[in-house]
């Protein structure tokens, strides 16, 4: 196959661009080293259809670490999203982002944003965007000159910064599941706690280091959980040990993970949601009820471009998933759970391309606020605003001796607290069974693994008499005590069906320290009874007559999460001899009420 090689020179850096016409289909890939500001070349393959409709493609853009999949006269995986985009023409690009694969340069996770371009050479991901946007739709023949971005995961982050002082062929994105905070709520942290085995498990082979551009990956760094990762991960022992024990030195992103144990600028300057702002294009963010990864990522990143753009085109959608699912074909069932339609299917045709091509191909059109799949009712709900503005806000008030009511503190005769011994040695496991993996189908699974351990507290209402609704943010407003310095705080909302099953809607932890400060973190007071308050990730969630509402509150999810000594010191710095059993006490007096509080949703309301 015969390929024509043609030289460019554009921003004063001489590169090529390779044109192969291939006789896989009516698509053309054009392979390009796009040259940034500062000189360093991204590789990008370009995907024309031979013959573009009237006026030109509009393209879909995607950038990734995870390479662009073919290179050379393979002409790949080229399509995204829809079957309908390839129907009507479209464009498609994927780029290997600076430092991964065959693109030049130095990678960084979730590189800083720089705010607005303060030198010539201030490079970011906005600006790579723009960049190879404007090479786009000067270089390309066929083209439209509109361009939208897309990608799932880590290249959703991309696609929305891509969005930050966008460029003006830039008219519509798409974050699905982006990461968006890997302190305060994505794949590597929560709340300040580290979640051990996705952080550990995914830098083994992404923050591997390389020698040169190419088209593989370097080598992984190896491990074995041996069939059992709950027990690996205690052999591990503290933070401190992985480094020398997997790493060897060699994973950057790992060290300054460790030396950054609290919420600085080194995390604050990588936070999605604060950079959301001077966004000018229309922006559809996707997320999964069940995303194991980014659940916080869609939500965070739907509600700081709401709130800091005002009067653009911003929407939310979110479906029963885990990580990405609505790209598969059908999207029906996930776990044990069916979902009595064909959801992803719906997301892709009935969404997805009739938001992009509003404003790709027409001059853009409304379209609803947020589109909503309510799980258990199995139903999807459109609203003008998310959480919506009809939801009564109420308290689930946590009692003595296991119950749960509406908005009713127990009465002053009843035990005060409720006491269990926690042990980080024994710590309470994030799912039942032997563990390998981390599993996704923990968001859903039967909690009642946990429920019979004797350091988890569990509290439940009495059958419903009629089906409950919850939909939004649920904050969780404890008064507890802890007889060392530290302690963590899991709460778990979950669904108890009549057959007895616990299945897990929402769960949330809290590294106690950072109960009132991210940024100065603070030891408990030993036994003094403590407010700790925090939000555990959105729901939208229909609870069916004769079902119960239960809570349970733990200590330790692990290996989901690394190990709290019950002492306060830098964790990632702890030794053996510093983790140490403790007296964990949850307070439901009137003086001492703890609480969940929740968005209750009338019936048939939008």
């Amino acid at each position: 196959m015969s390929c024509r090689l043609r030289g460019w020179v554009a921003v004063g850096f001489a590169f090529a661009l390779t044109v192969c016409g291939l006789a896989a289909g009516p698509y053309r890939k054009i392979e390009a080293m796009i040259p940034m500001r500062d000189g360093v070349r991204l590789y990008t393959a370009v995907y024309v259809p031979e013959m573009p409709p009237a006026g030109g493609s509009p393209l879909l853009l995607e950038r990734t670490p995870y390479s662009v999949g073919s290179y050379g006269a393979t002409m790949g995986n080229y399509a995204r999203g829809s079957a309908q985009f390839v129907q009507h023409g479209y464009a498609f690009a994927v780029q290997d982002v600076r430092g991964k694969f065959m693109s030049e340069g130095v990678y960084q996770n979730i590189r800083p944003n720089v705010l607005g371009p303060r030198m010539p050479f201030d490079i970011d991901e906005t600006t790579d965007t723009y960049d190879t946007v404007d090479y786009l739709v000067k270089r390309v023949p066929g083209l439209s000159g509109r361009i939208g971005l897309m990608g799932i995961s880590y290249p959703g982050f991309y696609a929305a910064m891509g969005g930050i002082r966008n460029h003006p062929a830039v008219r519509a994105i798409s974050p699905q599941a982006p990461v968006g905070d890997w302190f305060k709520g994505d794949d590597f942290h929560h709340n300040g706690a580290l979640f051990l085995q996705d952080a550990m498990e995914f830098m083994t082979w992404h923050d591997t280091p390389r020698l040169r551009p190419g088209p593989t990956a370097p080598p992984s760094f190896p491990f074995d959980r041996g069939g059992n990762a709950y027990r690996y991960y205690l052999g591990l022992g503290p933070n401190r040990n992985i480094d020398e024990r997997i790493f060897r030195g060699q994973s950057r992103f790992w060290r300054d993970m460790m030396e950054h144990p609290n919420y600085d600028d080194y995390w604050q300057t990588r936070s999605l949601p604060i950079a959301m702002r001077d966004v000018k294009c229309a922006v559809l963010t996707v997320g999964g009820w069940y995303d194991a990864e980014d659940l916080y990522g869609a939500l965070t990143v739907y509600q700081a471009t709401e709130r800091q753009n005002p009067g653009i085109s911003n929407s939310l959608v979110m479906g029963p998933w885990y990580h990405g699912m609505w790209a598969d074909p059908v999207g029906n069932k996930f776990h044990n759970v069916d979902f009595g339609s064909m959801t992803s299917m719906v997301y892709r045709e009935e969404i997805e391309f009739p938001f992009f091509d509003a404003f790709l191909r027409g001059e853009g059109a409304p379209i609803p606020e947020a589109r909503i799949f309510v799980t258990g009712a199995n139903q999807w709900r459109t609203f003008t605003l998310w959480p919506p503005e009809t939801r009564r806000e109420t308290t689930l008030v946590i009692q003595a001796r296991g119950g749960l009511r509406w908005d009713t503190p127990s009465p002053e005769s009843a035990p005060q607290a409720d006491e269990i011994s926690i042990d980080p040695r024994n710590p309470v496991p994030y799912q039942g069974g032997v563990l390998n993996e981390r599993s996704r189908e923990y968001m859903l699974d039967d909690q009642r693994f946990a429920g019979a351990r004797p350091d988890v507290l569990t509290y439940q209402t009495e059958p419903l008499e009629r089906p409950i609704t919850l939909a939004g943010p649920i904050e969780a407003d404890l008064v507890v005590s802890t007889s060392g310095t530290d302690v963590d705080v899991v709460v778990k909302v979950i669904d108890v069906l009549p057959d007895e099953t616990q299945r897990l809607v929402r769960a949330e932890v809290m590294r106690g320290k950072f109960r009132d400060s991210f940024q100065n973190p603070q030891p408990f007071v030993p036994d003094r009874p403590t407010r700790v308050r925090y939000w555990l990730p959105d729901v939208a969630h229909q609870w069916g007559r004769g079902h119960r509402l239960m809570v349970q509150v733990q200590n330790s999810w692990f290996p989901l999460v690394d190990r709290n000594p019950n002492v306060f010191l830098n964790i990632n710095e702890a030794r053996e001899g510093d983790f140490r059993p403790a007296t964990f006490r949850l307070f439901h007096s009137p003086q001492h009420r703890s609480q969940l509080r929740v968005g209750v949703l009338p019936e048939n309301s939008n």
